[in-house]
């Protein structure tokens, strides 16, 4: 789709931007598709319902495919098994392995989160000990960062639904502070043609004053020598560069450069005022769309998360019902938890964080291991995903055509003598619970992640 004079002027002014190249690439109806693994569920790569064509050069983990399947129809997706992200966003693991000491525990913040892209990857690259506060502001947008991060297992996650301006209550509490700014969405423009439609000039001043304010509300919670990572998926100077400046001028913040190989045609800037190092990518360069990457370190003293106030909102798990809990699971090192009857497990680093932050609002922590019913346990579906499950627990493994009926939470046949809870696996991999009575089984998929669509 062709790109508008209007929008070609403004951006004109961007490092790297070149008109001619700029525009073919958004009229030739091109597209680059890519996913990234999850290494904690390592997928066989022949089971996947697509060839991985390429690496992405600056991702462990990225690959860019031959052509779009459609994700919706490959069990291993709702698996949690892969995540589709877009390849330019994963520059951020560069900046992540250049700068932070490896092998050190970190607490780290992506602030603005959904739907879950940066923070799966996020969650990926954190070194064992670590804990991720995933915070989204916008309540219809938690659910789905909820179920993302739900199916990539990990258990080392805090979801909160809350302002930036309430994370000024915790100072000092992150060492690694994660920003992927709301932004005009300029660099999305090849990928969807019609969110040109609503682009102006006045949106890029209001997006790039709503992005310091994000950033001025958050800052007091990066501790002093913590990083922090701001981007953007815009190409306009004043929601990248000037940002930059602004981190630099009014945070004093320290601008950190990230190396990147000259092959993968990225465009390096300096900000007008401070120099403050920047990175951008455009679709004409490189197999990715448009993006914007800084990275910065705080130099400011930062106060203590302070004191504990008020009493937790949550209670410990009775030692009878965690003597009934232990059959269902590999690792006893948890702490157990319960809110409204719903039991959850906690590593060490998730506990700590906890009392911290227990005055925001808490969609989900840890692992969702389910509801003591008297004398069992009804299993969460998060538990299912998670990789906290005894080996011992029952499972069917289901072909393509009926792990499909069960995502659309249709009936599956009973199998197997065993009644009670098995799990459902798809190619090794957990898909959810079902509960063999003996002439059927009940499907406990999530009702709200089924499968609409038909193939």
């Amino acid at each position: 789709m062709p790109i508008s004079s209007e929008i070609v002027n403004a951006i004109s002014n961007a490092p790297g931007f070149d008109e001619k190249s700029f525009r073919e690439i958004h009229e030739n109806g091109s597209q680059v598709v890519s996913v990234r693994i999850n290494p904690s569920k390592s997928p066989d790569k022949t089971a996947l319902s697509f060839d991985l064509a390429a690496k992405v050069p600056w991702s462990s983990y990225g690959y860019y495919l031959a052509e779009r399947p459609i994700f919706t129809f490959d069990p291993l997706l709702h698996a949690g098994a892969f995540y589709v992200q877009e390849a330019s966003s994963m520059f951020l693991e560069q900046a992540m392995r250049q700068h932070l000491q490896p092998g050190q525990p970190v607490a780290a913040l992506d602030l603005c989160a959904a739907p879950g892209g940066k923070s799966t990857h996020i969650q990926s690259l954190l070194p064992e000990g670590s804990v991720l506060v995933s915070n989204e502001v916008i309540r219809s947008r938690v659910t789905i960062l909820e179920e993302n991060l739900v199916k990539w297992g990990a258990g080392n996650v805090v979801i909160t639904n809350s302002d930036p301006r309430d994370f000024s209550a915790m100072p000092g509490l992150f060492d690694l502070m994660v920003i992927d700014a709301p932004c005009s969405g300029s660099g999305m423009f090849r990928r969807d043609p019609a969110s040109m439609d609503g682009w102006s000039t006045d949106l890029v001043t209001l997006c790039s004053e709503r992005q310091q304010r994000i950033l001025a509300d958050a800052w007091p919670a990066l501790k002093e020598g913590g990083l922090l990572i701001y981007s953007t998926c815009s190409y306009s100077v004043e929601e990248n560069e000037r940002v930059a400046d602004w981190i630099t001028e009014t945070l004093g913040a320290e601008s950190l450069g990230v190396e990147a190989d000259p092959e993968w045609n990225i465009v390096p800037s300096r900000s007008d005022r401070t120099g403050a190092a920047g990175y951008r990518f455009y679709p004409d360069r490189l197999k990715g769309e448009g993006f914007y990457l800084a990275v910065f370190r705080k130099t400011a003293v930062s106060g203590h998360p302070g004191r504990i106030s008020g009493k937790p909102k949550w209670e410990k798990v009775p030692k009878l019902v965690r003597a009934g809990m232990q059959p269902w699971l590999e690792n006893d090192n948890l702490e157990f938890i319960s809110i409204s009857d719903n039991i959850i497990a906690l590593s060490e680093p998730v506990a700590r964080m906890l009392p911290y932050i227990q005055h925001l609002y808490i969609r989900s922590a840890g692992i969702s291991i389910g509801k003591w019913a008297k004398t069992e346990l009804v299993p969460a579906h998060h538990l299912a995903m998670s990789n906290l499950l005894s080996g011992s627990i029952p499972a069917i493994e289901l072909d393509k055509n009926a792990a499909l009926q069960y995502l659309r939470r249709e009936e599956i046949p009973a199998s197997g003598p065993v009644r009670g809870w098995s799990l459902v696996k798809y190619c090794g991999h957990s898909l959810g619970w079902i509960k063999n009575l003996g002439n059927r089984a009940n499907n406990y998929y999530p009702k709200e992640w089924r499968i609409l669509r038909s193939a």
